[in-house]
């Protein structure tokens, strides 16, 4: 019988070309997240198939090739570079007797060892669980028994059904706390919406440099380094755009090619952040031999947590590591930023992504007298904050008559969020 260790870090890794043979950076990647979750890369086997082995996912040559690279390292892990079935996992592991973990399994652990708030904490556990409810019977032969002697007979149940009706349970608390969770970020999102502060949301292919610029403009210290998934919880700081008033700035966990779709469901509601935002800065690593595949990926899962239509402004980061990169703001035809080339490391070309985002948020101001009545005491206040007050005169009835001027989209929320206010206009001053 089989049972798994408890730990283990020396990897060997594996990966198998499907009819196409994969790129150099596709696997240099792959080592990296193999590396970032703290394994020891031992050994890198290759293969080719056409197709997948329905039994080992490999064939049975090349897992007797790994079974002696295994007995010579030493070696305690096997780590693929696929998603793996349940029944190939448990295969696996039995014919090498050590553990196996595919390329789902790898994001998870190192999501689970980047995540350091309650919300990323329970999200983490809830992708883990649901990647885990398939594989309980892995190596464990000894789970499919029911429990045996004196005060432990149970009603028939084996150990393996009350594990998972124990993780069924787990999982539907884990969903209970994140949608009270959910319901707290929405309220936040409501009352930003409500004082009419507009969200800038910055996305990318992991390592990219987004929590580097995000530092970089906001003056914050938000973990940033060079290494995969260094940034996992959304973080939100208000942002001063030069006459343009402030807008909220927020870091998003990085993507990658193959994102599990564990974690792109669990994780939904913080990339909320970005589904709700008016603007998406697409961080791009200019520098990167394979940015065109990086900017696919990551449209790709935009379009799968619905983001896909949200504006989004293109920034070329890292412009110091190329030879001519100069910091440049390229437009279309009609005059609408589409690109920035910067370097969040040194700075350049950051003054002018903050241009550019205040001429996105800037446009045409209306003037307008309001009638204000002596209960509008909050949106009286609110015109002071959002525009330009001409005059203010106090009315008789306690309320107030005001000539404000302010920008467009400020004046349609104001309607949209109070249409009684339509009725107290009452003239458009020329």
């Amino acid at each position: 019988m089989f049972e798994r260790p408890a730990s283990g870090e020396s990897a060997i890794l594996v990966h198998l070309d499907l009819g196409v043979k994969a790129d150099q950076d596709e696997l240099d990647e792959f080592e990296l997240l193999a590396v970032s979750a703290g394994a020891e890369v031992v050994e890198f086997v290759r293969g080719s198939r056409q197709s997948p082995d329905r039994r080992l996912f490999i064939g049975k040559g090349k897992a007797e090739e790994i079974k002696d690279i295994i007995a010579a390292a030493e070696a305690n892990l096997v780590i693929f570079n696929h998603a793996l079935s349940p029944s190939q996992e448990r295969n696996l592991e039995q014919e090498f007797q050590c553990r196996v973990v595919d390329r789902t399994g790898l994001i998870l652990d190192i999501f689970a060892q980047r995540a350091r708030t309650f919300e990323g904490k329970l999200q983490v556990e809830l992708a883990q669980l649901r990647h885990l409810s398939t594989r309980l019977v892995r190596g464990w032969t000894h789970l499919e028994r029911q429990k045996g002697g004196i005060g432990l007979r149970g009603p028939g149940e084996t150990q393996l059904e009350t594990d998972r009706r124990l993780l069924g349970k787990r999982i539907s608390l884990l969903k209970q706390r994140l949608e009270k969770v959910s319901t707290q970020r929405e309220q936040g999102r409501k009352g930003r919406s409500k004082a009419m502060v507009p969200t800038v949301s910055l996305v990318g292919y992991t390592n990219a440099g987004k929590s580097t610029l995000f530092n970089r403009i906001t003056q914050s210290e938000v973990y940033a380094a060079d290494q995969l998934f260094a940034t996992l919880d959304p973080t939100l700081r208000r942002l001063e755009l030069p006459g343009e008033g402030a807008v909220v700035l927020a870091d998003t966990v990085g993507f990658i090619s193959h994102l599990p779709h564990e974690l792109v469901a669990a994780f939904r509601s913080t990339l909320q952040e970005t589904t709700s935002a008016d603007l998406l800065l697409h961080v791009i690593d200019v520098a990167s031999p394979q940015r065109g595949t990086c900017i696919a990926e990551v449209n790709d899962v935009l379009k799968q947590i619905g983001a896909n239509k949200v504006p989004q402004v293109e920034v070329y980061n890292k412009i110091d590591l190329m030879d001519e990169g100069q910091p440049r703001v390229e437009c279309d035809e009609d005059g609408v930023v589409k690109r920035i080339w910067l370097s969040a490391q040194t700075g350049e070309g950051v003054d002018q992504l903050l241009d550019a985002l205040a001429a996105f948020f800037h446009q045409e101001h209306v003037r307008q007298i309001f009638h204000l009545a002596a209960t509008d005491g909050r949106l009286h206040a609110q015109l002071y904050e959002l525009g330009q007050v001409y005059y203010d005169h106090a009315m008789d009835d306690g309320g107030w008559e005001m000539d404000v001027e302010l920008p467009i989209r400020h004046y349609e929320q104001l309607i949209g969020q109070d249409e009684a206010l339509t009725k107290r206009l009452l003239a458009t001053v020329q």
